[in-house]
């Protein structure tokens, strides 16, 4: 098993990332010896790794981090760094290395604060592995302060320091950052390839890994949460069914009410366990006496606490209400390749009945409006408008047609 295992799909960017690892580790052997850097190297301190949801951005990143860090003795016989067994490469996917920074968010965007510690801790020697390594799963929830924090990092990096960013586009990044980053370019994985990972490593039903994989469109962590989770199907069987229910005015608000209702419940579902924790860990630090009364001086910080878990539950009911979305924007691509005559392509076969009856009862111009009135409310939602007023005017509009 090396670290490219879990990289479905990316063939032409593994090459370049091995390639890179390669070059990485004559750089250190180079530097180690005293000896002059090979020209041509293909390796470089900052990375943009972009591509649709789903197609691995942040894996690919955390796989080079560990074939970075790579320590295996293979590689002085001309063995290919990565080999996912020795402590640089385990400790690395696991994350547990102590030179592998894994930036990830729960909220809607990073802040300069959060920023302004990151680039401190890049600026520091690795500790025991072979270089600093920084991955930035949410590059675009950089705020624009944040990222102008970042730029003099990225302009500027320690010798050792490697920065490997992750957005969904070269757009949702300054474009004074992605123009200091090589950049990497992923694409959807295969349905098959897919669903062949989820047989192999998660051990799902043939079957069953095929219908979520042809269901999600090869996005393999929507995929397997959809083959292993009886709620997420359920509540994505609710979606597939929208469609039929916006027949009149009544069951446009009604529908709407209830996507709402679904993401709401999942982001209280989510984060009730994760908040209680936090707090109770919050009181324990700050001192807070058995009967839970808290030393004087310390609102202000739980206060910043709630504020955080706030911020975090609104992202997730903004993920949630984003799934169903694209859900549904499948469901009516189904529908207008019916409309051409096209039943290759389907990815909600189960749903065939109602793709059937929407496709009957419309045209193509019509279906095009309905995917144009989904894609208007994900932009409503980005912009904060209130999501129960952006759902309401979509459903209006999918029932107008």
């Amino acid at each position: 098993m090396s670290v490219w295992d879990d990289l479905v799909g990316q063939d032409r960017v593994q090459e370049q990332l091995s390639a890179a690892a390669r070059d990485a580790d004559v750089l250190v052997t180079s530097d180690a010896a005293g000896e002059p850097v090979p020209p041509g190297s293909k390796m470089t301190h900052a990375w943009l790794f972009t591509g649709p949801p789903g197609s691995g951005r942040s894996t690919a990143a955390r796989a080079f981090a560990a074939a970075l860090q790579c320590t295996s003795p293979d590689r002085a016989l001309g063995g290919a760094p990565g080999c996912g067994f020795c402590d640089g490469c385990h400790t690395s996917l696991i994350g547990t290395h102590a030179d592998v920074d894994v930036i990830r968010t729960d909220l809607l965007s990073i802040g300069v604060k959060e920023t302004r510690e990151l680039v401190r801790r890049a600026q520091l020697s690795p500790a025991v592995g072979r270089w600093q390594v920084i991955v930035m799963e949410d590059a675009d929830r950089l705020t624009e302060g944040a990222g102008n924090v970042l730029l003099k990092a990225v302009e500027e990096p320690a010798p050792r320091t490697v920065w490997l960013l992750c957005a969904p586009s070269l757009e949702d990044v300054l474009p004074t950052i992605r123009s200091r980053c090589r950049h990497l370019t992923l694409r959807t994985p295969p349905v098959d390839a897919v669903a062949d990972v989820l047989v192999r490593r998660d051990g799902i039903d043939p079957e069953r890994a095929a219908a979520a994989a042809r269901a999600t469109q090869g996005h393999i962590g929507r995929a397997r949460r959809l083959a292993t989770d009886e709620r997420a199907r359920a509540r994505r069987a609710a979606v597939l069914k929208l469609p039929l229910r916006v027949e009149d005015i009544g069951g446009c608000l009604k529908a709407a009410q209830e996507l709402i209702d679904t993401a709401t419940e999942d982001a209280k579902q989510a984060s009730e366990e994760v908040d209680a924790k936090e707090t109770e860990d919050m009181k324990a630090a700050l001192g807070a006496a058995a009967g839970g009364r808290m030393p004087r001086g310390t609102a202000g910080v739980m206060k910043d606490l709630e504020d955080r878990q706030k911020r975090r539950k609104t992202r997730t009911q903004r993920d949630s209400l984003d799934l169903a979305l694209t859900e549904l924007t499948g469901f009516y691509r189904d529908v207008l390749a019916l409309q051409f005559g096209s039943r290759i392509a389907i990815a909600n076969a189960d749903a065939e009945d109602a793709l059937d009856r929407v496709a009957r009862a419309s045209t193509p111009e019509r279906t095009l409006r309905r995917i144009e009135a989904v894609s208007a409310c994900r932009r409503a939602l980005d912009r904060n408008v209130a999501p129960l007023l952006a759902v309401e005017a979509m459903t209006m509009a999918l029932r107008a047609g």
